[in-house]
């Protein structure tokens, strides 16, 4: 691995304020801060620990879930931010009144697939439709023997167990990704898909470790999460194109090469209107694009100038590739993403 940073340091270690008397996240010497989506956690801690050796610079990243991260970045808490959902209007107009006037940049950095896993013992898969999984979590199929579960599953002992469906807590770009994918794939999910679960009344957990462990804990439970952090659960076949499709962050990529931009993405604003109909052969339609959010100017230049570097490494080759050896979940994104997110990120302003 090859890291050609040449930092410069911050020279002002405390907290500067806008002209719009908005605070703004300063870094001390060699230090930024990000915040956000939890699914992104395993391979935050690969790009900083090989960006911080290579280059000096310490990141701090705390996966506070998507939706606190958006808010503490526009607000200047920290320097960047992860979200596994896009930024709404609002939050682009408020994000520009952060960053000085200028458009944030949004770049999809982080491919994942998100699993479906559950609590059963000696069962390790089930295959399922998107209309069975939409009524699970909508509490309307209660029990794993139910017929229209075992009628997908030949031969496989499904006990005459509850299911517990287990959601978000926290406001989750996950949980809004995992909407989307019912509301696209079924006609069973009559909720709006949003970072916060449409369904009260239910066993929740915060953040994506919460879930996981929640499930772990407790026999019959099943729930969605980043593929990378699920463990030895038992993980659903999803329906595709009339075949089962586990989950892999290759079938998952395949999503996002066969999908469009969204309506309002710019050279800045990269948005992905991801292909969730379970209509593309061979690709996994419960998937996430976790997108990598920083302004294109800050008040101090060698804020500007580690995030730059930081987010030019997260990018790159082997950035990437980085982060999927040390079980980040993620699939490389392909070379054509890759040229146009370095065609926003080298637009921060380092001077």
């Amino acid at each position: 691995m090859t890291l050609a940073l040449g930092l410069a340091a911050c020279s002002d270690p405390n907290q500067g304020t806008t002209s719009n008397g908005t605070t703004t996240a300063t870094s001390t010497s060699g230090t930024i801060n990000g915040s956000g989506a939890s699914s992104q956690v395993n391979a935050q801690q690969a790009w900083r620990d090989n960006f911080t050796a290579a280059s000096g610079t310490i990141v701090n990243y705390e996966a506070t879930g998507s939706g606190t991260g958006r808010d503490q970045f526009i607000s200047g808490v920290v320097d960047y931010a992860g979200t596994d959902s896009m930024l709404k209007p609002e939050e682009i107009t408020a994000a520009t009144d952060r960053c000085g006037g200028e458009s944030p940049i949004e770049v999809p950095l982080y491919i994942s697939p998100i699993a479906i896993a559950f609590n059963l013992e000696g069962v390790t898969s089930v295959n399922m439709s998107a209309e069975v999984i939409a009524k699970i979590f909508d509490q309307k199929i209660t029990t794993w023997n139910d017929p229209a579960i075992a009628v997908l599953n030949d031969g496989v002992a499904l006990p005459d167990l509850p299911i517990i469906p287990v959601n978000r807590a926290d406001d989750s770009g996950t949980s809004k990704n995992f909407q989307q994918y019912l509301v696209e794939s079924s006609t069973a999910w009559d909720y709006k898909p949003a970072d916060t679960w449409p369904i009260t009344g239910t066993q929740s957990a915060e953040k994506t470790s919460g879930v996981v462990n929640l499930v772990k804990s407790t026999p019959g439970a099943i729930t969605y999460a980043d593929a990378s952090q699920i463990g030895d659960l038992g993980t659903v076949a999803v329906e595709v194109s009339g075949k089962f499709l586990a989950y892999s962050p290759e079938a998952a990529a395949a999503i996002v090469d066969n999908s469009a931009p969204a309506k309002d993405a710019t050279d800045r604003i990269l948005a992905v209107d991801l292909k969730r109909d379970g209509s593309v052969e061979g690709a996994y339609p419960v998937v996430m694009v976790s997108y990598l959010v920083a302004c294109t100017q800050y008040d101090n230049a060698g804020t500007a100038k580690a995030v730059k570097d930081y987010f030019t490494y997260m990018a790159s080759e082997d950035g990437q590739e980085a982060a999927a050896a040390a079980n980040g979940g993620n699939a490389p994104i392909s070379d054509t993403l890759r040229k146009q997110a370095m065609g926003a990120i080298d637009q921060i302003k380092t001077n």
